[in-house]
């Protein structure tokens, strides 16, 4: 069974950080990207970062550039999103999606369920 399974969410104060992880099982050993989206209530989902299994190029949208910084791990099948200096903008239900190249949601074929990221002010 194909699976994304994201942890990592939580309740934490402006200027804090987080890691969220994203654990994939069951796919086969091709070339995919894995990318991070987001949804904050009443708002589209948004792509946030994209890494690829096959090379180190990463891609982060301009709002979180220097901020969050997204990291893969082929052995353990993870792939991570390390946030720094969170804003109560971030605040969303923060997604992992599978595709075969980084670009908008529409494009992702597999989506894990979601974990929540709420930054206090």
């Amino acid at each position: 069974q194909m699976q994304l399974v994201e942890s990592g969410g939580g309740l934490v104060q402006s200027g804090g950080s987080l890691t969220l992880s994203c654990i994939a099982s069951g796919f086969t050993s091709d070339a995919f990207v894995i990318g991070w989206f987001r949804q904050a209530p009443g708002k589209e989902r948004e792509g946030v970062s994209c890494v690829s299994n096959y090379d180190d190029n990463t891609f982060h949208t301009d709002s979180v550039k220097g901020r969050f910084t997204i990291s893969r791990d082929n052995a353990k099948n993870t792939v991570y999103l390390k946030m720094n200096n969170l804003k109560p903008e971030d605040t969303a239900v923060y997604y992992c999606a599978r595709g075969n190249f980084c670009s908008g949601p529409s494009t992702m074929n597999y989506w894990g369920k979601g974990t929540l990221v709420f930054v206090s002010a």
